[in-house]
């Protein structure tokens, strides 16, 4: 993509878009960044875009007359937004900041989407390729920007760049071809976003889009048959892989706590890992999968996924108090998590849900809350709504903050018991993302622990919703 200077417009100014700009600035382009915010973090980032020799427009509402030959979309910039709008109207063409990497990039890709584990996966697939002796690095969603990657002095000397991937991204791709791709699962989020479960699965269905035989696709079993573009002549080689148990048409499942496949029997037991419950072998298999694509020796794989240490924020234990386990689970931000979340529990859980709703029916939750959990205390935007779906099947309490319910949950919460913060909603109404959130239940749960009083200085719990950049990531 020759971009040596043509002007680009890069739309939203979040992590991603930020990248975008400079390294399109850094290969010639005249970039103009814009965004629909204006606060104090994203004016540090216009100051520093403006250093390098961007031009950086906030707080804009129309962009007038503006001439690019393209635009670049941060992933979290909404679709019906007006600025996105007016670029369309003109017929400037619109491509993703995936889209933009992917024509820089050097190396082969794989790219993980999914609903949920797509985290855990990329850093699985990062350290079985390691184990292999190929050079590769983790970035997308997971924390550092595809675009930032690229801008690096060491991009040209990586074999493989390992992206997570989300739908957001994907809509707006057109050249994007993963070396292999890997499609988790499949289960209802952003329905605030998509009208329907089908038009979700369309835009994570693109990751296929442009693979070919000379490709791989990495498939759990149980939404292969959401995707009707893999059944083309020319589709990509396909493996495919189950948590229950086995089936004819998979090459890795999972019997008991053993991952087998069909070439090497027995590969792995979950026992002798970090990782627990069926969602994370679902996990493991699409790395091992990822691993024979790139033909990593078996053992390598195996000891590489033995070593590996699971993220924060995703089932993490925090203390124990007077025989309660305190869970922060605040990835969980999907009903599918939620569920698998309590399904893994061995004891009865006071659970700590809600936030900012993304158009879920909660009421979907109902038979694992009335199996698993005892008593629910509910925060956010939607605890009214989600004690309206579950009051008939757990007794629910609503909280202000987060610190009361946690204090709520723990007086209900019994020796033997687990106080989970699951959320099953976006965090964005009280907290600046899910780490925030997770990172504030781990000082309440530690100071509750050490007996100390709770500190208000940094606890934002009782103040308006943090202002959120329109460009930024989820």
């Amino acid at each position: 993509m020759d971009v040596n200077g043509k002007t680009v417009l890069v739309l939203g100014l979040g992590r991603s878009g930020e990248a975008a700009a400079r390294l399109l600035a850094a290969r010639g382009a005249r970039v103009l960044g814009v965004d629909n915010a204006d606060h104090e973090a994203l004016q540090a980032v216009a100051s520093s875009l403006r250093a390098q020799g961007i031009e950086v427009r906030l707080g804009v509402a129309s962009l007038g007359r503006v001439s690019a030959e393209w635009a670049v979309l941060s992933p979290g910039f909404p679709p019906q937004n007006a600025l996105l709008r007016e670029v369309e109207a003109t017929g400037v063409p619109v491509i993703s900041e995936l889209e933009l990497g992917f024509r820089f990039c050097p190396c082969p890709i794989v790219a993980v989407t999914g609903t949920n584990g797509k985290t855990t996966t990329t850093e699985l697939c990062t350290a079985v390729l390691r184990a292999g002796g190929l050079r590769a690095i983790a970035a997308g969603n997971i924390g550092r920007a595809f675009c930032d990657l690229l801008a690096t002095a060491d991009a040209e000397q990586l074999d493989v760049a390992v992206l997570e991937v989300s739908s957001f991204q994907l809509e707006r791709i057109v050249q994007f071809r993963p070396r292999v791709s890997v499609m988790l699962n499949l289960t209802p989020d952003h329905l605030d976003r998509y009208a329907s479960l089908g038009d979700y699965a369309a835009a994570k269905e693109r990751i296929f889009l442009n693979q070919g035989p000379a490709e791989w696709a990495v498939i759990n079993a149980d939404c292969r048959d959401r995707f009707a573009s893999l059944s083309r002549p020319n589709a990509p080689r396909q493996v495919l892989f189950s948590a229950r148990g086995r089936r004819p048409d998979c090459e890795l499942w999972l019997q008991g706590t053993k991952i087998r496949s069909v070439q090497d029997g027995e590969l792995l037991d979950m026992a002798a890992t970090r990782l627990s419950g069926p969602h994370n072998a679902e996990n493991i298999m699409a790395s091992l999968a990822v691993a024979a694509a790139f033909r990593v020796p078996s053992e390598a794989a195996r000891e590489a996924v033995q070593a590996y240490q699971p993220l924060p924020h995703r089932c993490e234990f925090v203390a124990e108090i007077d025989g309660v386990r305190f869970i922060n689970d605040s990835k969980a931000t999907n009903l599918d998590a939620v569920e698998k979340a309590l399904a893994g529990l061995d004891r009865p859980a006071v659970l700590i849900a809600g936030g900012r709703d993304k158009g879920f029916d909660f009421s979907a939750l109902k038979e694992i809350l009335r199996k698993k959990v005892k008593f629910a205390v509910l925060i956010g935007e939607t605890r009214g709504k989600l004690a309206a779906s579950w009051s008939s099947v757990v007794p629910c309490a609503e909280a202000a903050s987060l610190e009361e319910a946690v204090r709520r949950a723990r007086r209900h919460a019994q020796p033997g018991e687990a106080v989970l913060l699951s959320p099953a909603c976006s965090s964005f109404d009280m907290f600046e993302n899910y780490e925030d959130r997770g990172e504030q239940f781990k000082r309440i749960v530690r100071t509750l622990a050490s007996g100390q009083q709770i500190s208000r200085a940094n606890d934002n719990q009782n103040q308006e919703p943090v202002a959120k950049r329109i460009g930024g990531t989820k």
